[in-house]
C-alpha cells in the first residue's frame, strides 16, 4: 500500500509540474528501499505524463473548434429566421415633375456677353478695310478710330504680307480689342475703354530658341531648303558660310546634305522671326565641312571650324549668288561668236540681266569702262599681285571710278551681255602676277583664326554646337522647332 501511494503521488505531482519527473525521497525510508523503486518510478512516471499531456491538448483543440463554429451557427440561424420576400410583387409608380427653364432674357444676356477671337495675317494686296472685314469688325466708330488715331493709323501704311493680326469682338461685330504685328517684336494694340478706344505701341519680350533642321540636295540648294521648310535667309547664310570651300553654282551633287542650327525668336510659342546661323554641317561629294558661329565684342557673327580656324577667306569663290556656271574654266574651247578655238581663261556664270556682282576681295578699282570683247568691264587690283576681271556687264554701280577702294562683297556692277556675248552672263577671271588661274580651284588664303582671348569661350560653344550637329547627323532628323 505504501508503494502504491507513493506511485500515485508521484504521478499527480508530474501532471501538475507539466510532465517533469518528481524525485521522492522519504527520509525515514532505508536507502535500499529508495533504490528499489528508482527504475520503475521513472518508467511509469513518463507514461502517465505523456497521457496527461495528450488529454490536455485534445481538450484545448475541442474548445478552439467549438468557438470557431459559433459564427457559422449564427449565419444559419439568420437565414432560418429571415422571411421569404418576393421582389416581383413590389409596386412601382411613374413620377412626373415640371422643371422651370431660364427666362429668355437671361439667355439673351448670355449671348450678348459672348466674345469671339479672330486671327489672320496680311495677304498680298490687302487693304485695311478688307482686313478689318475678315476680322468681323463692323462698328463704324472702331473703324473711324483706327483710320484717324495717330498711333492706330500707322497700320494702314504698314500692312506687310505675312504679318499677323488678331481681334476680339462681340456677337454684333463690335470691336473689343485688336493687335497688329508692326515689326517682328513690335505691335499696335487697340482696346475698348469706358470713354472709347485707346491705341498703344507695345514691344513683346521674345523667347530665343535654337532651331535644328536637316535637308537633302535633290536639284538645288533652294529646292532642298524649301522641302525642309528652311527660310531663304538661312539658305543664303549657309551658302555664304561655305562659299570659300564650295561653289554652290557648280559643286553641288544630288544626295549632298546638310544640317543647320539657327536662331528662332518666339512670341507665346509662335515663331516670329529667324536670326543668324549658329552652326552648320555640309556634306558635299562625301567631304564634310563644319562651321561654328561666334560673336565678337561688337556682336558681329564670324564663322570658324570647330577647332577655331577661320572660314573667311581673302577672296570669294564666286562673285555671284547662286548662279549656275555655263562654261567652266578651259585653256581651249570653241568660241560661240568667233567660231574658232580660243583660250578661255575664266568662267562664264549665267545669270539674269541685272543680277548683282560682288567684289571678290578687298581691292582698288584699276579700270571701269568698255574694252573690246569684254564689253563693259571692271578690273580690280588686290594685294599680293592678284587681279580679278568682271566682263559683259550691263552697267556699273553708280559713281564707281578708277582708284576707288572697295571691300569684299561690295556691289560693283550688274550682269549683262555687252561685248561678245550670246546671252546674259558674267565673265570672271582670276590672275596672279598676270597669269590666269581657275577661280573655282585656285587656293585662297584664309583669315586669322579665333583670337586667343576668345578661345576658351569659343571652345565651350563649339563643343555644345558640335554635339547637336552630331545628333542631327546620327538621328537623321528632318525637322525639330
Amino acid at each position: 500500500m505504501i508503494e502504491l501511494s507513493i506511485l500515485l503521488e508521484s504521478a499527480i505531482a508530474s501532471i501538475y509540474n507539466k510532465g517533469q519527473p518528481v524525485s521522492i525521497n522519504e527520509p525515514n525510508q532505508p536507502q535500499s528501499m529508495q533504490n528499489k523503486f528508482t527504475i520503475a518510478d521513472a518508467s511509469q512516471t513518463t507514461i502517465l505524463t505523456q497521457n496527461a499531456y495528450k488529454a490536455e491538448r485534445k481538450l484545448k483543440l475541442r474548445w478552439i473548434l467549438a468557438i470557431s463554429c459559433l459564427p457559422l451557427f449564427g449565419i444559419y440561424a439568420a437565414f432560418g429566421i429571415a422571411p421569404q420576400s418576393l421582389t416581383g410583387n413590389v409596386a412601382t409608380a411613374t413620377v412626373i415633375e415640371e422643371i422651370a427653364l431660364p427666362e429668355s432674357v437671361e439667355l439673351a444676356s448670355a449671348a450678348a456677353d459672348t466674345h469671339f477671337w479672330y486671327k489672320d495675317h496680311v495677304r498680298r494686296d490687302d487693304t485695311l478695310s478688307n482686313l478689318l472685314s475678315r476680322l468681323n469688325i463692323n462698328n463704324q466708330d472702331a473703324i473711324n478710330f483706327i483710320r484717324n488715331d495717330s498711333v492706330a493709323s500707322a497700320m494702314a501704311n504698314a500692312l506687310k504680307p505675312g504679318h499677323d493680326i488678331e481681334a476680339q469682338s462681340d456677337s454684333d461685330g463690335n470691336l473689343i480689342s485688336l493687335e497688329y504685328q508692326l515689326e517682328s517684336d513690335q505691335f499696335i494694340t487697340v482696346k475698348q475703354s469706358a470713354t472709347g478706344y485707346i491705341a498703344t505701341k507695345v514691344t513683346h519680350q521674345l523667347e530665343n530658341r535654337p532651331i535644328l533642321k536637316s535637308a537633302v540636295i535633290k536639284s538645288s540648294l533652294f529646292s532642298a531648303t524649301d522641302d525642309a521648310n528652311i527660310p531663304d535667309y538661312i539658305a543664303i547664310q549657309v551658302a555664304e558660310m561655305f562659299e570659300s570651300e564650295i561653289d554652290f553654282n557648280s559643286d553641288l551633287r544630288k544626295g549632298d546634305h546638310f544640317n543647320v542650327i539657327y536662331e528662332g525668336s518666339y512670341d507665346q510659342g509662335e515663331l516670329l522671326k529667324t536670326g543668324d546661323v549658329l552652326s552648320a554641317e555640309f556634306v558635299n561629294n562625301g567631304k564634310i565641312y563644319r562651321a561654328i558661329g561666334f560673336r565678337d565684342s561688337m556682336s558681329q557673327m564670324h564663322y570658324y571650324t570647330p577647332e577655331g580656324k577661320s572660314l573667311h577667306k581673302s577672296f570669294l569663290r564666286s562673285p555671284l549668288e547662286f548662279t549656275r556656271v555655263s562654261s567652266g574654266f578651259s585653256l581651249g574651247r570653241f568660241h560661240p561668236i568667233l567660231q574658232r578655238m580660243k583660250a578661255h581663261k575664266g568662267v562664264d556664270m549665267a545669270a539674269p540681266t541685272g543680277t548683282r556682282i560682288r567684289a571678290s576681295g578687298d581691292a582698288t578699282v584699276a579700270f571701269v569702262g568698255k574694252k573690246g570683247g569684254y564689253g563693259n568691264v571692271i578690273i580690280l587690283k588686290h594685294n599680293n599681285g592678284v587681279s580679278t576681271v568682271y566682263g559683259h556687264l550691263s552697267r556699273f554701280t553708280a559713281g564707281l571710278h578708277a582708284g576707288e577702294k572697295v571691300a569684299q562683297g561690295d556691289i560693283i556692277g550688274f550682269v549683262g551681255m555687252t561685248g561678245l556675248a550670246t546671252g546674259p552672263h558674267l565673265h570672271y577671271e582670276f590672275l596672279i602676277n598676270g597669269e590666269h588661274h581657275d577661280p573655282m580651284t585656285v587656293s585662297l588664303p584664309k583669315a586669322d583664326p579665333i583670337a586667343s582671348r576668345d578661345k576658351i569661350n569659343f571652345d565651350i560653344i563649339s563643343h555644345q554646337l558640335t554635339a547637336q550637329l552630331t545628333l542631327l547627323a546620327n538621328s537623321n532628323i528632318a525637322a525639330l522647332d
